[in-house]
């Protein structure tokens, strides 16, 4: 049976929501692309009807979940510009985000693998971290546009190396002050 284009379309966005979540949670190599058509709720065949490969999928998934994760920030901009700032350091260096990481930031849990992909799937992971630096170095009041742009690589580097770190432990305890530490070091600054 024929599937509907706005079928088809609902399909390949399930798919890839699906798979961005999936891949934060287990890696690219974590997930076969059965379970990933079983966890969308589709058939395994369906799935090259949609996309070339594996590969292809996780980019696209690694761009759908890096432009959500910038409209979150955008929000918090929107909805209070003098502490948005402080709201995504707090935000992002949870206990809730290193514990949930398939609805967390794209570049903590996907960065490693796209490093390791072609170099098709480094453009658009590019792109969205420009626009992440972008989007803090406007929230600092201090300094020349490149103070700003250095300052907002590095509080965006530490927040990611946070979470990464404070997923790798086997202490909770020294998971919790890692956190800890960075939020207190960058929101002091």
């Amino acid at each position: 049976m024929k599937v509907s284009r706005e079928q088809a379309a609902l399909n390949r966005e399930r798919i890839v929501e699906v798979a961005a979540r999936l891949f934060r949670e287990k890696g690219y190599d974590g997930i076969g692309v059965a379970d990933l058509m079983k966890n969308a709720g589709l058939t395994h065949g369906g799935f090259y009807g949609n996309f070339a490969s594996k590969e292809d999928l996780m980019i696209e998934a690694c761009q759908h979940a890096l432009k959500k994760s910038l409209q979150g920030w955008q929000a918090r901009v929107e909805q209070n510009p003098q502490q948005a700032l402080p709201a995504i350091i707090e935000n992002y260096l949870t206990t809730q985000h290193r514990d949930q990481p398939g609805t967390g930031c794209p570049a903590a849990a996907m960065g490693a693998d796209v490093a390791r992909m072609s170099p098709g799937a480094r453009p658009a992971f590019t792109q969205t971290v420009q626009q992440q630096f972008a989007l803090l170095a406007g929230l600092l009041p201090e300094g020349t546009p490149e103070q700003r742009r250095q300052q907002a690589i590095s509080t965006f580097a530490a927040m990611v190396g946070a979470i990464v770190l404070a997923r790798s432990v086997d202490d909770a305890a020294l998971s919790a002050e890692i956190l800890d530490a960075v939020k207190a070091q960058l929101l002091q600054d």
